[in-house]
């Protein structure tokens, strides 16, 4: 793995990296909310970007035997993005429920599909077992300091996009978080750049890991139940690089219920005429029921729903 140190300048360099390859998105205004609408990217994830700094910045030789990743969809939709551009070989392992549309994603931007016997930590560890037998280059989609700097280029645009002085007003940025790569990367950037604006991380209650670890409990002894939201579904890798980054750059943690996920989900439709996914939901249900002082802005982190779940919830 590189280089553990990630810095501002490092976010910067991840910046040039992708420029041209991902989308500036923008930050709409809906309500009283602010969205940062990731849901816009080239395979609709903020995934991407990780997955781009990452692969575009691995030599030919590492590359040579092919890649690797697990994931619940958004993650492999990246990776095989972006090994589609270096010409080299993708094999994403994914939980036996993946979203369909995601898989077929995948599948259309010319990567090997592994479905794994079980949910994303199933798949995780099928996956780094499988890159270790076959010497490939492994994708993290949290655990890796250029997947981490590439998705901190969302937070370097946040602060390009708020109307300036920041000093002294009350704003927070809501983020969906699962292993903590997102939220450790916008949270080192937007820091780094603007100290006072407070960074909360946001999870449902059926896999609290990450709000468990920050409040003192074990993560081990979560158990997780079935949840809408299936790109925060999944445990962090014991010794990810995240659990200790998330201690220096987060705030405070919210749950939020399934329920809320799908007013949510509606709310966004009925605001912006568009859908995003379950997991892009949770920062906005956080957001909706804190105090409309307070300057919000919500990453929608990502727009790849599935069919079945938008007949269910109807038009807003």
């Amino acid at each position: 793995m590189s280089s553990q140190r990630i810095d501002l300048e490092r976010i910067r360099e991840a910046r040039r990296r992708i420029e041209g390859l991902v989308t500036s998105t923008p930050l709409a205004k809906a309500g009283r909310l602010r969205l940062k609408c990731e849901n816009h990217q080239p395979t609709g994830s903020f995934k991407v970007r990780g997955a781009l700094n990452k692969i575009l910045g691995a030599s030919p030789r590492e590359l040579a035997p092919g890649v690797v990743a697990a994931s619940a969809g958004n993650h492999g939709l990246g990776v095989a993005f972006a090994c589609k551009l270096r010409g080299t070989r993708a094999t994403i392992v994914v939980p036996r429920h993946a979203v369909g549309a995601k898989v077929a994603g995948i599948i259309a931007l010319g990567a090997e599909i592994v479905r794994a016997d079980g949910g994303y930590a199933e798949a995780e560890l099928e996956g780094q077992n499988l890159a270790h037998s076959r010497g490939a280059f492994w994708v993290s989609p949290y655990n890796d300091p250029d997947v981490i700097a590439g998705q901190g280029t969302i937070g370097l645009e946040i602060v390009s996009q708020l109307e300036l002085p920041l000093a002294g007003r009350r704003i927070t940025i809501y983020v969906p978080v699962s292993g903590g790569g997102l939220i450790s990367g916008i949270g080192l950037a937007v820091k780094g750049l603007a100290a006072g604006v407070r960074i909360v991380g946001v999870q449902t209650e059926a896999a609290p890991y990450i709000h468990t670890f920050l409040t003192g409990g074990d993560i081990d002894k979560v158990v997780e139940t079935p949840t809408i939201a299936d790109g925060l579904a999944g445990p962090v890798e014991h010794g990810s690089i995240t659990l200790e980054l998330i201690k220096t750059v987060v705030d405070d943690t919210q749950l939020v219920d399934e329920a809320s996920i799908r007013e949510a989900l509606r709310w966004v439709r009925r605001e912006t005429g568009e859908w995003v996914e379950p997991s892009a939901a949770v920062g906005v249900a956080a957001a909706l029921r804190q105090d409309p002082g307070q300057e919000a802005v919500v990453i929608l982190s990502g727009g790849n729903i599935d069919q079945a779940l938008k007949d269910e919830l109807g038009d807003g």
